[in-house]
């Protein structure tokens, strides 16, 4: 049995704790279907529409982009599972290479600033000087 719809546009948006405009914006990327509206009413939303949003939300905090997320969505089948795995695998190869990246950056940083404790107080800052590429 279907549970009836009880959430207007601003009390699904509270309940998934994003914006009315963030609802409306999924509505028109195709990721939130948007349900009839009853002569002289208001749309109403289910619990369906709710655990939607969750869902956009929680993948975009694993740093999937709304065009991955539209993507999973439609894979949301339990058929696909072999396609979801490949996505996700993708998305952890992407994240690893942030890393990496921010790894290096930090090793670069922590040798700049040591380099700018040991200046002894030149007048030419060295970590200034090395981003000038000097």
């Amino acid at each position: 049995m279907r549970e009836p719809a009880q959430f207007t546009i601003g009390g699904l948006a509270q309940a998934a704790g994003v914006n009315v405009e963030t609802v409306r914006y999924y509505q028109r990327r195709g990721l939130l279907p948007e349900p009839a509206r009853p002569p002289g009413g208001i749309r109403r939303y289910d619990r369906a529409a709710l655990d939607r949003l969750g869902f956009i939300k929680s993948a975009q905090r694993l740093g999937f982009s709304l065009e991955e997320v539209a993507v999973l969505l439609k894979l949301d089948d339990g058929a696909h599972c072999r396609e979801v795995r490949t996505i996700a695998e993708r998305k952890l190869r992407e994240v690893r290479g942030r890393i990496a990246d921010l790894r290096r950056i930090e090793r670069a940083l922590h040798q700049l600033t040591q380099t700018c404790a040991s200046s002894g107080g030149d007048v030419s800052c060295p970590l200034i000087q090395a981003l000038l590429g000097r």
